[in-house]
């Protein structure tokens, strides 16, 4: 008498696959946009542009980048986040996307239920560099002299909240640094911040691996670690910060794709199939190379469970200091 309704379920189930395997094979048959929630120019344009052209030759249809700034990227995030879950509207973002939720404790949408991760696309390191004058050659040297003029060393950063400020805050949560060792000062964006390490305006600054290793090359920065738990095919010789006695310390740039929640499963997995498809390519993973960044790939649940670190660890940080988005 029970067989009849199991049997209904079974059919049931069997239907919706083959409709979800029929909607992704016959998507996309439209162009496709993908959101960057920066202005043009920046790391995350780099990605989204070499990621859309790779996916728009893949589907045979044009994948647009759509510029949405403002607001520390959850404007652009938010329309992500309400956009119909079809596959025609796409993410690109950095680690903002892990910040967000502590800096702004508002927001009218949920970074973790309505967005759907695809892939952990890129990485790209950061260093800590000094100023020459520093007269530090490792970590823990570096420490040492903040130690010993506690208040005196000033650490720069591209603005407040941002992954260059919340990494030095770690830094020194993770060294047991009294809060007052090291001054914060904020710039509005990297070129300034890059000035003002090379200057010697500011002692130290967490930055991009790509933006410091022409100044060290140079002699105008020192190179003292790379901030990712170990070291990078970029440059081989730099210990990491953790390698260097701080035993845990994990900070890195990173570059994910996201959908809407709620976007069909075969659609995820056949863009996800498509991206590393493309970041496994010679001549793509040399571009990212050669502008600082690593290729990662990976299936959504790597970039689910990669998101949930990244919002634990940065949250913790960001009350711990009590930092807010201006």
């Amino acid at each position: 008498m029970n067989a009849a309704p199991a049997f209904s379920f079974k059919m049931a189930v069997s239907a919706i696959g083959m409709l979800l395997c029929h909607h992704a094979a016959a998507w996309p048959d439209k162009p496709v946009r993908m959101v960057n929630p920066y202005t043009a120019g920046g790391g995350v344009d780099v990605v989204g542009r070499a990621i859309a052209q790779q996916l728009s030759e893949a589907w045979g249809q044009p994948v647009i980048i759509d510029n949405r700034p403002g607001a520390g990227t959850t404007i652009g995030m938010e329309i992500v986040a309400r956009a119909v879950p079809d596959g025609y509207t796409l993410l690109v973002n950095n680690g903002s996307v892990a910040t967000a939720p502590a800096l702004y404790r508002t927001l009218s949408y949920s970074v973790v239920k309505d967005l759907a991760p695809v892939s952990l696309a890129v990485q790209s390191p950061y260093v800590l560099a000094l100023h020459p004058s520093v007269k530090a050659a490792s970590v823990q040297e570096f420490i040492t002299l903040v130690r010993a003029q506690p208040g005196k060393m000033v650490y720069g950063s591209v603005g407040v909240g941002s992954l260059a400020h919340l990494m030095m805050e770690l830094f020194k949560a993770s060294t047991r640094m009294n809060t007052a060792d090291l001054t914060h000062v904020p710039y509005k964006g990297g070129a300034p911040s890059t000035t003002g390490v090379l200057s010697g305006e500011i002692q130290a600054i967490f930055s991009p691996i790509s933006t410091m290793l022409p100044h060290a090359k140079a002699g105008k920065a020192r190179l003292i670690a790379v901030s990712s738990a170990k070291r990078v095919e970029l440059a081989p010789d730099l210990p990491s910060v953790a390698e260097q006695g701080v035993a845990g310390f994990d900070g890195t740039s990173w570059y994910p794709i996201f959908a809407p929640a709620r976007t069909p499963p075969a659609i995820i997995y056949r863009i996800n199939a498509d991206i590393n498809n493309s970041l496994r390519k010679p001549d793509v993973r040399a571009r990212f190379l050669a502008v600082g960044m690593v290729p990662v790939g990976g299936t959504p649940e790597v970039l689910r469970d990669y998101l949930d670190v990244e919002i634990k660890r940065w949250s913790k940080v960001i009350f711990d200091i009590g930092v807010k988005a201006e």
